[in-house]
């Protein structure tokens, strides 16, 4: 094992404990949103101790500013603007500009293939 890396083993725990934590953040939100945002630090730690990144679906639900945990309607906003998500933190004002620009490019491919389809009839 050369200096620095962790095994397949620890990086699967870290990871589990992670979700673990995010699925905890949104429990507690309601009740104790100062508890929340404790394990989303807890979370981001154990990323940065073990080398790895946050979990896909759990990566948009935290301020990357503040660490604060994100719940919509609550304590953030998402709007669409332009061709990206916007997520503003209600906590800091942070805002977490992500384009879309896959699913449009996916859309007009389904065009061009119904047209090249017709024309083939």
């Amino acid at each position: 094992m050369s200096r620095g890396k962790r095994p397949k083993w620890m990086i699967e725990i870290a990871i589990e404990r992670m979700n673990i934590l995010f699925n905890r953040a949104e429990m507690e939100f309601i009740t104790h949103p100062e508890r929340s945002n404790r394990y989303v630090e807890l979370a981001l730690k154990l990323s940065t101790k073990y080398n790895t990144k946050i979990p896909a679906e759990w990566s948009r639900r935290y301020c990357k500013e503040c660490k604060s945990f994100l719940k919509p309607g609550h304590n953030s906003t998402v709007r669409l603007v332009n061709s990206e998500v916007n997520i503003f933190c209600g906590e800091c004002g942070h805002v977490m500009k992500i384009p879309y620009h896959k699913e449009k490019k996916l859309k007009r491919r389904a065009k061009y293939d119904s047209k090249q389809k017709r024309i083939n009839e």
